[in-house]
């Protein structure tokens, strides 16, 4: 287990499409999804995607309890979610602010889909098929997203309403400096 660096905005790796998982139940595997883990909690995340810390497999972690940075959102369940398929399950969308692990100090606002199904496997190859709302739903696509070489960057509903975490609290257009990463 360990700490890895995150890669950050402009790295070339970051737009690259990962890669299926083949092998389930390999060491290599474990160790990746316990460095996701861990350094996800080092960074104080809601979520991490392997192409993050520079493995292009399709692997992203999310989840946590309570997070000092999310106060007012509802626990999201430790997840590994591996190979990940998206279906929205209705129009519904909203707008958030957002950040990311790879775009450090910085928000943006970004519109997802309310409620989806995810679909994909555990560490050992076991099916999972999820239904999410809310929080949980956004987590779930802006990490799927990094599989694809997006950045939330890219999805951006309105590039004035984009900018450093602290001038944005500072100009009261963020509540609190707990935003959806």
């Amino acid at each position: 287990m360990a700490i890895q660096s995150i890669l950050r905005l402009g790295d070339p790796r970051l737009l690259d499409m990962a890669t299926d998982v083949i092998d389930f139940n390999a060491p290599e595997l474990d160790t990746l999804i316990k460095d996701l883990f861990d350094t996800m909690a080092a960074a104080d995340g809601a979520g991490l995607a392997a192409p993050q810390i520079g493995v292009g497999q399709r692997v992203v972690i999310f989840g946590f309890d309570d997070n000092a940075r999310y106060p007012d959102e509802n626990a999201v369940p430790k997840t590994i979610l591996i190979n990940p398929k998206i279906i929205p399950l209705s129009d519904e969308s909203d707008d958030a602010w957002e950040g990311c692990l790879s775009v450090p100090g910085m928000r943006g606002m970004v519109t997802r889909h309310t409620h989806i199904r995810y679909t994909g496997f555990d560490a050992t190859g076991n099916s999972l098929d999820v239904i999410a709302n809310g929080f949980h739903a956004r987590v779930v696509q802006h990490e799927c997203d990094h599989l694809d070489g997006i950045l939330y960057t890219q999805r951006l509903s309105d590039p004035k309403k984009f900018g450093f975490t602290e001038e944005l609290f500072e100009s009261h257009q963020l509540a609190t400096i707990e935003c959806n990463e």
